[in-house]
């Protein structure tokens, strides 16, 4: 067996270097013949392991079940955000269980497939699982999922304040520990964002909030902080407009705690709607208070632009579908208005 001849080292030693598969293998000896000796039985070794392996059946492609195609699917995107690697994980885990280990090509009845979890999940929840589903099909079979029914999505409307709800939440949260909490949301900000925020994110000369980072829990479940939002607009600054805001800032400015002192979202959630349950008011959570105050500025008139810029909303249709609800007492503002204008008449 041919290996390369050994060199003897200042020290007296004798020394060969392998290459073998790519990896750099040292070879150290007191004696030149010794020193070949053990290079020829490191390469002979190599060559039965790499035998072993080729030997080792491979799986073909018929064989790869539902779940390992996911697996495959997720480990070729090196880039997913934490959330959306769990959201993935979640439906590996939790839906179309009595299809995960059957082979990808052999399953032919994708209606069925559907129809064992279109009537358990919520609409949207199903939505995102079959899309996943079906990208993992398409790439691993190099082809389109044959045309099934399906139900379209519906979203629900979220629970949101209204102008004079807004104002009782305001004074109820007055002095609770989700206060700051409260009002950042008020100021549109995520709860992944809210989370986020250092005091170095804090410009109370220029009454600034920095948006520029989450937290979002990963696969694993637990908290991971991203340099990232949820999308490019999300990347703002905010004017911080709602004076109690201001005033607690400036007393907490700095101290050793984080700006909201939640550390996870189900945290802030469960401790504004037990303010809201306290007061009579519609359990909105952090993300209805950030809905109402969108809605607040429609009914303001705010240019839309700026609306979408202060709540980094990635384009204008997901303002006009989700966060431009006016409420129906607010409407019945506008309607009695008209009917006194008409009245005088």
């Amino acid at each position: 067996m041919i290996v390369p001849k050994p060199r003897k080292l200042k020290n007296g030693t004798w020394f060969i270097y392998l290459r073998l598969g790519g990896e750099g293998i040292p070879i150290s000896a007191e004696t030149e013949k010794e020193c070949i000796h053990l290079a020829e039985l490191a390469k002979a070794q190599h060559l039965v392991d790499r035998k072993k392996q080729e030997r080792k059946p491979r799986q073909k492609k018929t064989d790869i079940t539902l779940t390992q195609a996911i697996d495959k699917y997720i480990e070729k995107r090196k880039n997913l955000s934490p959330s959306t690697l769990r959201g993935y994980r979640i439906i590996q885990k939790n839906y179309f269980q009595d299809y995960m280990k059957k082979p990808l090509r052999s399953i032919k009845d994708w209606q069925a497939v559907y129809d064992s979890e279109v009537h358990r999940l919520k609409p949207y929840t199903m939505k995102n699982a079959w899309g996943l589903i079906k990208s993992v099909y398409k790439e691993e079979t190099r082809q389109t999922m044959p045309e099934i029914n399906t139900v379209a999505p519906t979203r629900e409307d979220r629970p949101f304040l209204d102008t004079s709800e807004l104002k009782a939440f305001m004074a109820a949260v007055e002095g609770k520990n989700c206060e700051i909490g409260a009002l950042l949301a008020l100021h549109t900000l995520r709860v992944s964002e809210t989370l986020d925020l250092s005091w170095e994110d804090i410009d109370l000369k220029k009454k600034l909030i920095r948006v520029h980072g989450s937290v979002v829990p990963g696969e694993d479940n637990k908290l991971k902080s991203k340099k990232t939002n949820k999308n490019d607009t999300s990347r703002r600054y905010v004017p911080i407009f709602i004076p109690r805001l201001e005033e607690l800032l400036k007393q907490n400015y700095g101290d050793d705690k984080p700006v909201c002192r939640y550390k996870t979202p189900n945290g802030l959630f469960k401790a504004i709607n037990a303010v809201c349950e306290e007061n009579n008011l519609p359990e909105v959570g952090n993300h209805g208070l950030r809905h109402s105050i969108a809605s607040l500025m429609v009914l303001q008139n705010i240019p839309e632009p700026v609306l979408q810029a202060l709540g980094g909303w990635k384009d204008s249709n997901t303002v006009h579908k989700i966060y431009t609800h006016i409420s129906n007492r607010d409407l019945n503002k506008e309607v009695e208005a008209l009917t006194a204008f008409f009245s005088k008449t």
